[in-house]
């Protein structure tokens, strides 16, 4: 058988090929190192976007707690830290006036301790680092302190000591003036850290700027490799997948001359070549199935006629051989009562066997027939009740029973799938069998069972007739079933040791099998499956 010829491929398809250059041969560039530089590419891309998003967000938090927690805290700090010189100043005042020690409770809250303008300026320098606020926050405290030491401590012991008629003019005016420093230096302070807060705040601003344009070119980085992602996929994948898919759909639908053309990256090219090769090989057997097949048509064809033969010689053993039998044995039957008695005693033998040899001939010709025409002369396959069965069975064998003794029992049989005849026949000769090898001392007892067969979902039963005859050694139990053979000789038990072939014959035709039980006691135990009825 040739090999099938694949057609040349079309000019835009690409087959994957190692191709050779100047420097000698070049590696065929495989998907997998395509797809891994493109997602390296697309990797570094928005990893260097997100490395600027997250420095640019880094930089927005740390302004935002700047100004919304340090440079806070300060600038209440340092309101506080004014109002207590105020507050200082007027309680000096009131004692100035008064000479009532009440009045200088303020002076002396402002006094006994609270966070200085240069430690203020030094606690924000861990968030915004600002050498002119800390120079600034020195020097307002130094004013403070002129404050309190030249003017403010004296003052307070004068009036104490001499009463408040001893402060002047000049004294007044005098503390007026260097409070007036005080005041100049904690404004200056106070107007460098909000000049702080305005600084970053306008950083801040930036920040936020910076963080929505990058969140925007962010976005716009995903949707470009996404974008480069699909368009690489589909022309490296889904395009050579699905003209792949195609001629796999063509081969499948029984085009087998079809070719599945081998393009695209080395992965998919190695798949199209895999295809193919199944292509090829799959044509291969079909051819061999063709030729096969044309063998078994001659071959069922010569199986017919051999059949035909076959249905021809059961024709003639069931009417040409017959008769002659019959006459064989009418005559001989007559000669044997006509003339019996009158000859020797050897005469009379031969006769006999003439007469047994010719009823023996006539049952192996009935026999034979009803094993041949199971399952070729077909009946009619209905739901058969096994114990109308047995009742018809029994029926038959009711004469053979009655001259036996036998006893038949059976528990509740069930419905099966089949042709109620040849069911008739079967459990016939199972019983019948199991009443002509019984046990001369004992009292012949059939019982035939049923139950579901396990792990059969409920579609077949397993059966079981046991008797408590002679039984049948474990090492015949496969020989019993087979045609003509017997166990003992034909003048201790009569047959022609086709009754158990038979039933072999009836169950395989039902789709079950036949066993004997190992076995166990007295008597034997056979077993078979039949279907059952199909649920509609």
């Amino acid at each position: 058988m040739s090999a099938p010829v694949v057609p040349p491929m079309d000019a835009d398809v690409r087959p994957v090929v190692p191709s050779l250059s100047v420097g000698g041969p070049r590696r065929r560039v495989t998907l997998r190192r395509r797809l891994a530089t493109l997602l390296v590419v697309a990797g570094v891309v928005l990893g260097l976007v997100l490395c600027a998003a997250g420095l640019v967000f880094n930089r927005l938090a740390d302004r935002q707690d700047a100004v919304t927690g340090d440079i806070f805290q300060a600038v209440e700090a340092t309101d506080a830290a004014l109002l207590n010189l105020v507050d200082a100043e007027t309680g000096l005042r009131g004692y100035a006036l008064t000479g009532d020690p009440a009045t200088l409770e303020p002076y002396e809250q402002a006094t006994s301790g609270g966070a200085s303008f240069e430690q203020i300026a030094r606690d924000l320098g861990s968030a915004v680092d600002d050498p002119e606020l800390v120079t600034l926050g020195r020097a307002t405290d130094q004013a403070a302190q002129d404050w309190f030491t030249g003017y403010a401590e004296p003052l307070r012991q004068q009036i104490a000591t001499s009463g408040p008629q001893s402060v002047t003019a000049q004294d007044v005016e005098r503390g007026k003036a260097s409070f007036d420093k005080v005041r100049a230096a904690t404004s200056a302070f106070s107007s460098e850290l909000r000049d702080l807060r305005t600084e970053v705040r306008d950083e801040m601003r930036s920040a936020t700027r910076q963080a929505s344009i990058l969140v925007g070119l962010l976005a716009l980085a995903a949707i470009a490799v996404g974008i480069v992602l699909w368009t690489a996929l589909r022309r490296w994948v889904v395009e050579p997948l699905d003209a792949l898919a195609i001629d796999a759909r063509e081969v499948a639908d029984g085009d087998l001359t079809h070719p599945v053309v081998l393009q695209g990256h080395a992965e998919i090219a190695d798949v199209a070549g895999a295809v193919e090769s199944m292509r090829t090989t799959l044509l291969a057997q079909v051819e061999e199935v063709r030729e096969s097949h044309a063998l078994l048509e001659q071959q069922t064809e010569e199986l017919r006629r051999s059949n035909r033969d076959l249905e021809q010689f059961a024709y003639v053993a069931s009417h040409d051989l017959q008769e002659p039998l019959r006459k064989v044995a009418s005559f001989t039957q007559l000669l044997q009562k006509r003339y019996g008695g009158q000859m020797d005693e050897r005469a009379d033998q031969y006769i006999a066997f003439a007469v047994d040899g010719a009823k023996r001939m006539q049952r192996l010709i009935q026999d034979l027939l009803g094993f041949s025409r199971v399952g070729r002369v077909g009946g009619e396959v209905t739901d058969v009740p096994l114990e109308d069965v047995l009742r018809e069975a029994l029926d038959n064998l009711s004469e053979r029973i009655e001259e036996a003794g036998a006893r038949v029992t059976h528990d509740e049989l069930p419905v099966v799938r089949g042709e109620e005849p040849l069911l008739v026949q079967l459990f016939q000769n199972l019983v019948g069998n199991a009443i002509k090898f019984a046990d001369p001392d004992r009292v012949p007892h059939v019982h035939v069972s049923a139950r579901p067969v396990p792990d059969s979902g409920g579609s077949q039963w397993e059966l079981r007739c046991r008797d408590n005859g002679i039984g049948i050694d474990a090492q015949y139990a496969e020989r019993v079933f087979v045609i003509f053979q017997r166990l003992h000789p034909k003048d201790v038990y009569e047959g022609t040791g086709i009754g158990l072939a038979l039933c072999k014959k009836i169950v395989e035709f039902h789709g079950g099998h036949i066993w004997i039980d190992p076995p166990e006691g007295e008597g034997t135990s056979i077993r078979w499956t039949l279907p059952a009825p199909v649920e509609d």
